[in-house]
């Protein structure tokens, strides 16, 4: 796919300007387009492609989330867990490519919303009772066992599905639109840095039950994806032109988290079948044998079918629900700053504001499924999906579809799920070193676009960040501080104060909006320059976005159409293409007066 996309440069383009960044731009051009649709088997083969790069985020939120429902000796019920998060993303793919933003981005779970969960858990009156830490007092099937860490799910579900509709509120009313003009990178950034920092602890208690095989994990993981990725593996291949021939798959640049874990995984296997690894559950590496779970396997049923409620009805915590609001909006930030990518990379127009708020909008509607549902989590879009579009070139919304129904599938094969329960500990403390530590450094390069010699900007990032660090620390470690008298103010004061996300954000948003800087200075201009660049894009036409089945021609001769925030109308087109215009040619014959006004 390369290769072809490599042999189409623009002549016309060079010629008359001689500029590189435009050959460039066509080298870059994606060989499917949004619209486009590819063969049927290669969309098969590039959509499960597509969930298996999202495999390593979806599994390990609920893997993680299982230790703070005191699940950690329950196998089957996080093979259950696992199949439904699956289950549920399908679903929300669906629903985003079709009605949402429709452009090719897969759905899964959110780690914005497993660090308030967390949080909301280790409170002193959630704490799992300690007779659950040990194997051989859990009794999975016995009722009480059941009711323990049913209660804390039905918590969650409830707080998760009562915090989505203020997603789904700021999504479908358009107010997100009104809100991003006051979110910047300086904002966005600590947000995401944070997501991956504050799961340190996580990481290395599971990297530490056995160090040499989260090593190798790390090590495999890093090989596959850094020095070998380049590097393609032959496989066979047909077309009616080439007949039978071999083409080129760069293996270890789509599925290197897989593979990592796989091959450790596989280690694992063969050191505990030989009885290398400790058998006695009190000695040091005994979570890296891959018999730890038992016949979980064995035990799991061939077909199961998550449904909503199926742990029972979800309560409500207001604790939970302010914790998890806060999950939300950073979810919302991060979602916003992946729709351009995605446009650019699929070959479509920037999304306008209706597609936008649409897309945010459904993923609200995810996140209250999600919670239906009871994943202990929500749902949000993919970061590493987007990157992959850049990788494969291939930017159909089609493969992305196939991707959801494959996910679908998967959530209803329960002995899919209970395999992944197997995977050892070490296996994944090694997986979440690489996967935490790419997540703190995305959150950094958001900041590429401000001016990083700015001491303003290294103040305002840095405080962010530091003190998102301190405080929780303390707070946590102080948790009778807070004393105001009414106890649901104390807990929810005790809850945002140690999630740090919302530290990190509250400290960015309210600097980078109050201390004197200029919006150059901030990177607000870079980004509008962004958009303005992704209207060189393949596809020339926001009908990318029109809602589907033709509901957008039955309600473009509607003149109250254009109240509605979501719904496009006929004039959007015109009126957008004619700001585009006026930008562009201002751009053109004053850059420095423009620039002068911006700032």
């Amino acid at each position: 796919m390369g290769e072809q996309v490599d042999g189409q440069p623009s002549e016309k383009a060079t010629k008359t300007s001689g500029s590189s960044s435009e050959v460039e731009g066509g080298r870059n051009r994606p060989t499917y387009c949004v619209t486009d649709v590819p063969p049927w088997y290669l969309c098969i083969f590039l959509a499960m492609q597509n969930y298996l790069t999202a495999f390593g985020g979806i599994i390990s939120i609920p893997l993680i989330l299982s230790e703070g429902l005191c699940l950690q000796h329950d196998s089957l019920t996080q093979g259950r867990l696992i199949n439904t998060i699956f289950f549920v993303s399908g679903l929300c793919t669906l629903m985003q490519v079709t009605f949402g933003i429709r452009l090719p981005i897969i759905q899964g779970g959110t780690f914005t919303l497993l660090t308030p969960a967390m949080a909301i858990l280790s409170m002193p009156e959630s704490q799992c009772p300690a007779w659950t830490q040990n194997a051989s007092l859990v009794n999975t099937s016995s009722p009480i066992f059941i009711e323990v860490w049913q209660t804390r799910m039905r918590t969650l579900q409830g707080s998760i599905m009562v915090a989505s509709l203020l997603q789904i509120l700021v999504g479908f009313s358009g107010l997100i639109s009104f809100l991003m003009r006051f979110i910047g990178p300086l904002t966005t950034a600590p947000i995401v840095s944070l997501i991956g920092l504050s799961l340190y602890d996580s990481a290395g208690s599971r990297a530490g039950s056995h160090w040499g095989i989260s090593v190798m994990t790390t090590a495999l993981i890093i090989l596959f994806s850094q020095y070998l990725r380049l590097i393609p593996i032959p496989v066979p291949a047909y077309s009616k032109t080439k007949k039978l021939h071999t083409s080129k798959f760069f293996i270890f640049q789509i599925i290197p988290i897989l593979l990592g874990i796989v091959v450790s995984w596989l280690v694992c296997y063969i050191l505990t079948i030989y009885d290398v690894l400790p058998s006695d559950p009190a000695q040091y590496g005994h979570l890296a044998r891959t018999d730890v779970k038992g016949n979980v396997v064995g035990e799991a049923s061939w077909f199961t079918f998550p449904y909503p409620g199926q742990w029972g009805q979800p309560t409500v915590s207001l604790v939970g629900v302010f914790g998890l609001m806060a999950g939300i909006i950073c979810s919302m930030v991060e979602s916003v700053g992946d729709y351009p990518t995605c446009a650019r990379l699929s070959g479509a127009p920037p999304p306008p504001k209706h597609a936008i708020s649409r897309g945010i909008g459904v993923e609200g509607l995810g996140s209250l499924l999600a919670g239906a549902f009871g994943t202990g989590n929500g749902t949000t879009s993919f970061s590493e999906n987007v990157a992959a579009l850049g990788i494969t070139k291939v930017g159909s919304r089609t493969v992305i579809l196939v991707s959801g129904f494959f996910m679908i599938l998967l959530g209803m094969l329960g002995k899919i799920g209970a395999v992944f329960t197997t995977i050892p500990t070490p296996v994944i403390g090694g997986m979440l070193m690489v996967m935490f530590g790419v997540i703190a450094a995305a959150g950094i390069s958001n900041l590429q676009s401000t001016d990083m010699n700015s001491s303003r900007n290294i103040f305002v990032f840095g405080f962010s960040i530091f003190s998102a660090l301190i405080i929780p620390n303390w707070f946590m470690k102080n948790p009778d501080f807070i004393d105001t008298g009414v106890k649901e103010v104390d807990q929810v004061l005790h809850i945002l104060l140690t999630t740090h996300i919302f530290v990190g954000g509250l400290f960015g948003f309210f600097l980078d909006n109050t201390v004197p800087g200029t919006k150059r200075e901030r990177g607000l201009p870079d980004l509008d320059k962004a958009l303005l660049e992704d209207c060189g894009s393949t596809l020339g036409s926001d009908e990318v976005y029109d809602l589907p089945f033709g509901i957008t021609s039955c309600l473009a001769s509607q003149s109250w159409v254009r109240y509605i925030p979501v719904c496009p109308w006929k004039g959007h087109k015109s009126q957008s293409e004619d700001n585009t215009v006026s930008q562009s040619q201002g751009d053109q014959h004053s850059t420095e007066v423009t620039e002068e006004f911006a700032l």
